[in-house]
């Protein structure tokens, strides 16, 4: 996007090589000029380190010289606030699990793939490393391999769960919460902000609003709070009620088994 130069209203801007200058209206316009002198009359402006000579209708600089006639300023338009940047992915073969851009897809298993954190890599027959780009895997000694040099293997980050006691856990990328019942309830955010209604839970770094049914952050910002589903048994059978993502995984009834970033399984509430 082009850079703009903010005005001292902090609401307008003008092009990056054009100086701001109140109109006769009060109005911001632009001056199609850097650093630009902007004239009494509200209307016209002189190039920078000149002065307007409004009588004779041009810019004159202190040594005497004189140039072209004045300029003109045109309006500013309203400043717009800045575009999210999109996190990008690398969508990996299966057209399901996604790694986070910079890294690679690599095949844990027939139905998983975990994410290499480095670009480009060279996946490791053992489904669990891997190594730059340009060299390649020695299991024997656990190293890569390159021309004349060898480094440790990477390991590939699996799905694990999140531990809430000796007995409970949840998915991976979620937080235990208590609740109201006094057993573990999962909420489906990492290091969210449990809410002392026992029911609901906030992205961390935002505070529950127990009035407005929201998270409120600093800024005033508000987004809806996140309801509790209930934690599973550690190493436990997975019980009839429960929605089936994979042979090792499974999420609370009623919730639905989505990709997360890395490739594992989370439960949407």
């Amino acid at each position: 996007a082009p850079r703009a130069v903010p005005c001292p209203d902090g609401q307008s801007e003008c092009p990056d090589d054009a100086t701001c200058c109140v109109t006769g209206s009060g109005a911001w316009g632009c001056c199609p000029m850097p650093q630009a002198s902007c004239c009494a009359d509200k209307v016209h402006c002189c190039p920078h380190a000149t002065v307007c000579d409004l009588a004779r209708g041009r810019c004159v600089s202190p040594a005497g010289d004189t140039y072209p006639p004045l300029g003109t300023a045109f309006p500013a338009w309203k400043r717009q606030p800045p575009a999210p940047v999109a996190l990008r992915q690398v969508l990996c073969p299966d057209g399901r699990s996604a790694c986070p851009d910079g890294a690679t897809c690599c095949q844990l298993s027939p139905e998983q793939y975990g994410c290499c954190p480095l670009q480009n890599a060279v996946c490791c027959s053992d489904g669990q490393h891997c190594c730059p780009q340009g060299t390649t895997c020695d299991l024997i000694h656990s190293t890569c391999i390159s021309l004349g040099s060898s480094a440790p293997l990477a390991a590939l980050p699996t799905a694990g769960d999140v531990k809430c006691d000796e007995e409970t856990s949840c998915p991976d990328g979620n937080t235990c919460c208590r609740l109201s019942s006094g057993a573990w309830g999962c909420c489906p955010l990492e290091q969210a902000v449990c809410c002392p209604d026992l029911v609901h839970c906030c992205p961390q770094g935002y505070t529950c609003d127990p009035e407005g049914g929201s998270c409120l952050q600093g800024g005033g910002t508000r987004q809806p709070w996140l309801s509790k589903t209930p934690a599973l048994p550690r190493g436990g059978q997975v019980t009839s009620g429960n929605v089936i993502c994979d042979e090792k995984t499974s999420c609370p009834d009623g919730t639905t088994c989505c990709r997360m970033s890395l490739g594992t399984w989370g439960c949407c509430p």
